[in-house]
């Protein structure tokens, strides 16, 4: 290898080329006949070998610290062995019979294809219909900085007969009933109340409550203590973006009220198959500010991956809110960040990391857990109820007053869905958008001064067409990026195709992919620096 080449060997290889100034003070080398040598001090043979070994060190290094890690133990619910017709599982995409149940010859054509890693084992697997699996190969692809997606373990996510999944699918059939419901609207509409009550007497939700009770205040909410603070969505969903000379308006395309699918059964069964849908959303002719569980739930349909945090990044710059004190040039005299420690670093940074979390979670959402979308599980509940068949449902799901809600509206026990096309085709758990949103926010959080305060906050009114200042005054970067990450996380359970497990342990993927990632980077900084601090999602600090 060449970091195991001497000096005098790699002098020869390079066949005498000298250091030659190209252009404003950047060197390169040269053999070009005839070109007169202009060695340049800080660039010539000897400190371009003695730079490629440090580099070469650094990289050993690195490896060898990934190296000695503990291996991760992967626990699964058991889900998928304990049930052979694979009822608890993922199979959106592969034939069904008519109960929706898997034809267990294509789910095996799966497992083959996700153990053995073969391009060819993954043409052979049968499809239902035209929907194709969304990307399972990438769940073995590599990263070379940070944790390798492989090395980051997780809790099992809750069985499918538990009360906690019952508890999660009561929580998921409210959010479809309360779509249209303005935040604002919260603390006094009928069906929030409704909901608060009903999830109130659930056995084992996990979810935010205030004295033991969800209450309109707790309601949806995510499980940072940011995201009990001042309204129901991050100030960074609303404020204006700049966007170098440009300043956007953060007013959104939002399908119109009661734009919801997959509540017939001939819908949802052909859905299940990967028939491709024969409807679309029908929007509302005038874009609006984020107002409501619809609008929020389309917002992460369309969006790019880290796009909410690339708006974060630059509203947060745009408003000169400081870096944190301990990174380098806060104090220096002569220099300022940029490439390093400054505005061009924390931009690439929330960009790069989005797609280190992505593949941590395929790992696992195809390796691992394969856990059934929500919209499969109410199949379950309505062909349970309906008598077409009989499942182990958790008692607490099937006599919560949602169901009767949503079968006296749509006339099935479906799950109403926000998009046309369902769940995406890949697993639930964990959820994409929620380990974005954690790696994303946490070198955020890494950067900025967390205790800072927004200044003058915003709410957006019902109608959506306007932002008022809110009571709240004192809202925290660091908060508001903690809620920003959990309105991403959870706005895909507004939707319908994520649980409230899948976002909640989504986020501390996407954390601790974003940690191992700022433990590498800071071993690359010339700058004298001891290390990044920030406040973990549990609301601990820790030193990176």
């Amino acid at each position: 290898m060449f970091g195991q080449l001497t000096r005098r060997r790699f002098l020869e290889q390079i066949g005498g080329a000298t250091a030659v100034t190209v252009a404003a003070g950047v060197t390169g080398f040269s053999t070009l006949d005839g070109l007169t040598p202009a060695n340049a001090a800080e660039m010539t043979p000897d400190t371009v070998y003695d730079r490629r070994q440090r580099a070469y060190r650094l990289r050993h290094e690195a490896a060898l610290t990934h190296n000695a890690l503990p291996l991760p133990t992967y626990p699964t619910n058991g889900d998928e062995e304990r049930y052979s017709t694979k009822i608890a599982s993922f199979t959106k995409c592969l034939p069904h019979n008519a109960l929706g149940e898997v034809d267990l010859q294509a789910y095996t054509a799966l497992l083959k294809a996700l153990t053995s890693e073969a391009t060819t084992d993954f043409e052979a697997i049968p499809l239902g219909g035209r929907v194709k699996f969304a990307n399972p190969s990438a769940a073995y692809a590599f990263e070379l900085e940070g944790y390798d997606p492989h090395q980051l373990d997780m809790i099992a996510p809750p069985a499918f007969s538990s009360a906690e999944t019952a508890s999660e699918m009561i929580e998921l059939y409210w959010q479809a009933l309360t779509r249209d419901v303005p935040f604002a609207e919260y603390d006094r509409h009928p069906l929030t109340n409704a909901a608060a009550a009903d999830l109130s007497r659930c056995g084992d939700f996990r979810g935010p409550t205030s004295n033991g009770k969800v209450t309109p205040a707790t309601l949806f909410r995510g499980p940072t203590q940011g995201d009990l603070t001042g309204p129901y969505l991050s100030q960074f969903l609303w404020l204006d973006i700049p966007q170098g000379s440009l300043i956007v308006p953060q007013r959104n395309r939002v399908p119109i009220a009661g734009d919801d699918y997959l509540t017939t059964y001939p819908e949802w069964l052909a859905n299940q198959r990967g028939v491709p849908p024969a409807r679309v959303n029908v929007f509302d002719p005038t874009p609006k500010y984020l107002r409501n569980g619809r609008d929020l739930a389309e917002y992460v349909h369309r969006d790019y991956t880290y796009q909410a945090f690339l708006h974060a990044c630059l509203i947060l710059l745009g408003l000169g809110v400081p870096f944190k004190i301990e990174l380098p040039y806060k104090r220096s005299r002569t220099q300022a960040g940029f490439i390093t420690f400054g505005a061009a670093h924390v931009l690439d940074l929330v960009a790069r990391v989005a797609n280190a979390a992505l593949k941590a979670s395929w790992c696992h959402k195809w390796l691992v857990h394969r856990r059934l979308r929500p919209e499969a599980y109410a199949g379950r509940v309505h062909n349970h109820l309906t008598k077409a068949a009989s499942y182990p449902l958790n008692a607490q799901v099937l006599e919560s007053a949602s169901l009767q809600r949503v079968q006296r509206t749509y006339g099935s026990y479906l799950l109403p869905m926000a998009y046309p096309e369902g769940c995406p085709t890949h697993p639930s758990y964990p959820a994409g958008h929620a380990a974005i949103a954690g790696a994303c926010a946490t070198v955020l959080k890494a950067f900025f001064d967390e205790t800072f305060f927004l200044p003058n906050p915003v709410v957006a009114s019902a109608d959506g067409l306007s932002l008022t200042l809110s009571q709240e005054r004192r809202l925290r970067v660091g908060d508001e990026l903690d809620k920003l990450a959990s309105n991403l996380a959870l706005a895909r359970n507004m939707a319908g195709v994520h649980w409230r497990s899948d976002g909640v342990e989504g986020l501390k993927l996407g954390e601790a992919v974003a940690v191992g990632l700022l433990k590498d980077l800071r071993s690359t900084c010339p700058e004298a620096f001891s290390g990044f601090t920030l406040t973990q999602f549990d609301g601990t600090s820790v030193a990176v």
